[in-house]
């Protein structure tokens, strides 16, 4: 018996407290052959295909663990063999960092310096695995930790008050904290409100830490953590402190969160109020303020600027006065209000810059806030006709060019990585696959051998749907068919996860195709769904061009690819082409013909239900959607499946069917509105789509507005100024889909005001006040009844469309919200909407 042999038996049971036992008691000689053994046992376990993240050999792992930090002679075979990939997913326990320690105590303290230095220089984010026997090697060794953000962040993430005072890890990375880049993924709330206790107690230097705090703030920019701006705050700066960092905090206001800006401010404002701020300091805070879009940086300079009338309200009246005439400009009528409240008592001693700032800012102003400034500073010029944007349709993507050579090939697929490339790389592939192993057959398979000659356990695993796995099913077919066919018999025959994702299985249908095809030994010299667009679609004669070369070459269309070319085919086909069309006689030709000729398949009627569903942990929005469409491909049944690895490629597989592509993604952007999966983003290419916009078109289109993500929303007002420079904007249908999202709850309004609100800037006025003068009349509140969440941003946007649209409507709701006593910014968004958009008859309401 070997000492393998008597560890195994432990190792393969799980038992890591009588492995590490074991190992303890080997001898050198037993300790170099067990250190063998248990290299090649982990070897075997990986070639021989078994996953390492599940089955007998997770069992192993922990184990294994104990025998290679006992039994491997140098530190640095030791390190490397705790990060083995192989062991990621074994099952932690706390217990086991102890027998670790047991293993080493006995190797000299040089050797356990090094192996400390090296284990935690390997720590790495996320995960910070083998932190905590890092951080204990460390403090038992007395080695110096090395500068590791992930090292910083797990010992940050583990900082306690009562522990510190004896941590010997804490005067050598306490001042490296706020330098450190690890601070951004170690540090939260709970870890500065440490820190701070610490500095009170005395065992972190106030001054450093101060220091620390600001030159972070400032050196990180708009990416402050804001948190930081915490613990600033609960360390509580005296006006000592805080007046050696005033032009810190100045030259914090312009790039900081708001979080951060706000902290600022109030130190400034606290210095000000103590006559201690310079007045260049105070100009410079103030107009780098003013320059600030968000709302609650400029209430607080507004703020500052009212507290500040008075005595010394003279000699900073022109520095007051340019920084209003900003905030007049700003959209929000409350701001344009609570600035134009403060100019005015300013006119007697204002100089004439800013006087001349005032008059020239509000000349953009609602008619009574005009008026009072006007009354105050004199007349006022005469308010510029603002040049109206013109809708701008976002382009197609270019598509790339063909694939040149059978090496081009070969390092193109080599680079593409599953969803994470695009539709146009994966059907570029595809296409050079078919024409080159018809071309050039034997380049190609020498220019692939290094690719399929790598190891490639997970061909035969679950292949899903992954656009990589596809590609690498076809080219293995084609450079190795006896290896592709043993997978082919393990696996179901089309690759497929027997879901019903229709459009993702025409993708994976393609590929699969093309491996049965290079399986028996044949060849098909031409995709003939390959895009000749970047919309999606195929070039009627190009469609034809390649039926010719396959009829030519004795091939038969193959029924996915033949399929998909006429899904992409354009909506319209000129005579001469549907005629030549009709001079081929395969049965792929008869089909091209009749397609072209107009027996396509026709638009579906589309019926949609919001709802909502929840599970263990959240509620979501959801919606039942049917459609009536004749059989094919599958495409007339809307999944239920949830996470397709494709859909962002989906309109492009129906670039002439707007409708039904937007029918089938409809369940998973309601599903995504909360998320930030930038799923949103399809809409770009639904917009691009031809064919009819109705209920699925619009149903898609309010799930993008009132998406949680900004960038989603960002990608939403795109395509529809998009569908409004093609006259294409479904605004009824949209309209009544939102009134109903929005009604039950589905929706959040002032996301879908911000939308609308993006794509009024952008161009797309017309439609975004048509749109919105469909919402108003639903969405206003009754007489007596409270105006709902985000009614006020609704009525702003409308009014950001209403200006360029020159848009006038009778709306009796919105007259009735306008006369409403009060000055809430509900109330004052409604005046100002209605002046603008009442009919000239009407009386104005004040």
């Amino acid at each position: 018996m070997t000492a393998w042999n008597d560890l195994y038996p432990f190792i393969r049971g799980g038992d890591v407290a009588r492995t590490a036992q074991l190992v303890a008691g080997l001898g050198p000689a037993d300790r170099k052959a067990v250190a063998a053994e248990a290299t090649e046992h982990v070897r075997k376990s990986v070639r021989g295909g078994q996953p390492w993240w599940g089955g007998e050999f997770r069992h192993h792992i922990r184990p294994l663990v104990m025998v290679g930090v006992g039994c491997l002679g140098g530190s640095a075979a030791v390190a490397t063999w705790l990060f083995r990939r192989e062991f990621r997913w074994r099952r932690q326990d706390p217990r086991d960092v102890v027998r670790i320690l047991d293993l080493v105590r006995d190797r000299p303290e040089p050797w356990r310096a090094e192996l400390a230095r090296r284990v935690a220089a390997r720590v790495r984010l996320p995960e910070l695995d083998h932190w905590e026997l890092a951080a204990a090697l460390l403090r038992e060794s007395g080695a110096e930790p090395p500068d590791n953000p992930a090292f910083m962040a797990g010992w940050l993430g583990e900082l306690q008050v009562e522990s510190a005072a004896t941590d010997p890890l804490l005067p050598v990375l306490g001042p490296r904290i706020f330098e450190s880049d690890g601070l951004r993924d170690g540090l939260s709330a709970a870890g500065a409100l440490v820190i701070s206790e610490l500095v009170r107690a005395g065992l972190l230097d106030r001054r450093a830490v101060l220091d620390g705090v600001v030159g972070r703030l400032l050196r990180d920019g708009q990416n402050g953590l804001p948190v930081l701006a915490n613990l600033h705050d609960w360390l509580e700066p005296n006006l000592d402190e805080t007046a050696e960092r005033a032009e810190d905090y100045v030259r914090l206001l312009p790039p900081a969160p708001v979080p951060v800006a706000e902290s600022a401010v109030a130190r400034l404002r606290a210095l000000d109020e103590a006559g201690r701020l310079e007045e260049e300091l105070f100009a410079e805070a103030v107009e780098a303020l003013t320059f600030r879009p968000e709302p609650r940086l400029l209430r607080a300079v507004l703020s500052w600027l009212g507290s500040t009338a008075g005595p010394r309200a003279a000699g900073r009246a022109d520095v007051a006065l340019r920084a209003l005439s900003g905030i007049i400009g700003h959209e929000a009528l409350v701001l344009q209000e609570r600035a134009v409240r403060l100019a005015v008592p300013l006119a007697p001693v204002a100089g004439e810059e800013g006087r001349e700032a005032i008059r020239e800012a509000a000349a953009t102003l609602p008619g009574e806030l005009r008026e009072r400034i006007a009354a105050a500073y004199g007349e006022l010029p005469e308010e510029d006709e603002p040049a109206v944007p013109v809708p701008v349709a976002a382009p197609a993507p270019q598509l790339p060019p063909p694939v040149a050579s059978p090496g081009e090939l070969a390092r193109e697929l080599a680079g593409f990585r599953g969803s994470r490339g695009d539709a146009y790389t994966f059907e570029r592939l595809l296409a050079g696959l078919a024409e080159w192993s018809h071309r050039a057959p034997d380049a190609l398979r020498e220019a692939l051998r290094p690719w399929w000659e790598h190891p490639r356990h997970y061909y035969g695993k679950n292949l899903g749907d992954e656009a990589e796995h596809l590609l690498h099913r076809a080219f293995l077919a084609f450079a190795a068919p006896q290896e592709s066919r043993g997978i082919s018999a393990a696996n179901r025959p089309d690759g497929s996860s027997g879901d019903h994702r229709a459009i993702d299985r025409l993708y994976r249908a393609r590929a699969f195709e093309l491996v049965a095809v290079f399986e028996r030994g044949a060849g098909y010299p031409v995709l003939l769904a390959a895009p000749t667009s970047g919309t999606g679609h195929v070039a009627a004669e190009t469609l034809l061009d390649r039926l010719a070369l396959l009829e030519a070459s004795g091939a038969e269309a193959l029924p996915a690819d033949l399929a998909q070319a006429l899904l992409r085919l354009p909506r319209e086909v000129d005579e001469a082409t549907a005629a030549r069309a009709r001079t081929f006689t395969s049965a792929a030709g008869r089909a091209c013909a009749a397609w072209m000729s107009g027996d396509r398949l026709p638009d579906p009627e589309v019926s949609c239900e919001p709802f909502t569903s929840t599970d263990y942990w959240s509620t979501h929005a959801c919606v039942r959607v049917s459609l009536t469409l004749p059989a094919m491909e599958g495409l007339e049944t809307i999944s239920s499946a949830y996470y397709p690895e494709l859909l962002n490629w989906w309109a492009l597989a129906l670039p002439s069917h707007r409708e039904l592509a937007a029918a089938h993604l409809l369940r998973y952007l309601a599903h995504a509105v909360e998320a930030k999966s930038g799923v949103a983003a399809v809409l770009g290419d639904l917009a691009r789509c031809a064919g009819p916009a109705g209920t699925a078109t619009a149903y898609a289109l309010a799930y993008g507005m009132g998406h949680a993500d900004p960038a989603s929303r960002a990608s939403t007002a795109d395509a529809l100024l998009t569908l409004a420079a093609r006259g294409e904007t479904p605004i009824e249908a949209l309209g009544a889909a939102l009134t109903e999202l929005i009604r039950e709850g589905h929706l959040k309004l002032n996301r879908v005001s911000a939308t609308l609100d993006e794509a009024a800037r952008g161009g797309g006025h017309d439609a975004a006040w048509a749109v919105a003068a469909r919402l108003l009349p639903s969405l206003l509140p009754a007489d007596g009844d409270r105006p709902r969440a985000g009614l006020a941003d609704l009525m702003a946007a409308a009014a950001t469309a209403a200006r360029p649209a020159r848009a006038r409507a009778d709306l009796p709701a919105l007259a009735a919200m306008a006369s409403r006593k009060g000055s809430s910014r509900v109330v004052q968004e409604a005046r100002r909407l209605h002046r603008l958009v009442a009919p000239r008859a009407s009386v104005p309401v004040s």
